[in-house]
């Protein structure tokens, strides 16, 4: 798959940086340079692009301003680059996918690419099963309900394998993997790893979502643990029983969530 992409920057020296790095990515297409914010937003309305690489502090409409700019239409994905990292706040919460600080690392150019990819694997997946849906409902009705759905286990590319948490005015960036338990305080979720705990502003059921429920399962109607962090399972009164994680912390299950216990004794 192609990813159609737009440069933005106003420093001509660091788009020729930029494209010489990409070259090494043989799936991105250039399909357009800018150097303003103006020049910009009209290039993503004209051309759609899958990703945009977009410079922060620019004359005139900045980086902020070309995402707010193109709301409008369906946005590209975006990447910010820039030379000052007291924007990454700003830049994550307008739902940029990465952050990369001049001069741009290759790794770090890379891992942003992977997560773009899989941005776009996921939406293309979601548009054919749509397009496949509209066709059958004219031609076959009764096959729609058979499709398969949301429900079906999914490929774990969908999900996210690192989260970024904005906590104590720092951006935290988290492998899930490393993830222990995920305890529920109202629109707040307190994340724990081994060494940490972070607060992240987000509800249990949309996090959910983001991660590999054949590895995070809800144990408690506020508590979800990374069940590959389990190395004991104790018995308790009531049906219900403890989880020792690596850590060494426990944690509850309770007898609504008791099936979970049932994936480490079979």
């Amino acid at each position: 798959m192609t990813i159609r992409t737009i440069l933005v920057d106003d420093e001509s020296l660091a788009i020729q940086g930029l494209k010489l790095r990409l070259e090494a990515h043989p799936d991105v297409e250039i399909v357009e340079t800018c150097t303003n914010g103006r020049e910009a937003i009209r290039a993503i309305k004209t051309h759609k692009p899958d990703l945009v690489f977009l410079d922060i502090q620019m004359p005139g409409f900045d980086g902020f301003s070309v995402v707010q700019g193109v709301m409008e239409v369906e946005p590209p994905l975006f990447i910010f680059v820039t030379a000052y990292s007291d924007h990454a706040l700003r830049a994550f919460e307008a739902k940029a996918i990465d952050y990369l600080m001049k001069p741009v690392d290759e790794q770090r150019l890379a891992d942003a690419l992977d997560r773009a990819r899989t941005r776009l694997h996921e939406k293309k997946q979601v548009e054919e099963a749509g397009r496949l849906r509209e066709v059958l409902a004219e031609v076959a009705p009764e096959a729609v309900t058979d499709m398969p759905g949301d429900h079906d286990a999914p490929s774990s590319s969908r999900y996210e394998k690192l989260i970024n948490i904005k906590d104590r005015g720092q951006i935290f960036r988290i492998d899930v993997d490393t993830i222990e338990r995920i305890d529920a305080a109202g629109d707040y979720m307190c994340i724990y790893t081994a060494d940490n705990s972070l607060i992240l502003r987000e509800t249990m059921k949309d996090l959910e979502k983001r991660l590999d429920p054949r590895n995070f399962q809800r144990i408690h109607r506020s508590t979800i643990v990374n069940l590959s962090q389990v190395r004991q399972v104790k018995p308790h009164t009531n049906g219900e029983c403890f989880l020792v994680l690596e850590s060494g912390s426990q944690v509850k299950v309770s007898r609504s969530y008791r099936d979970v216990v049932a994936r480490f004794v079979h």
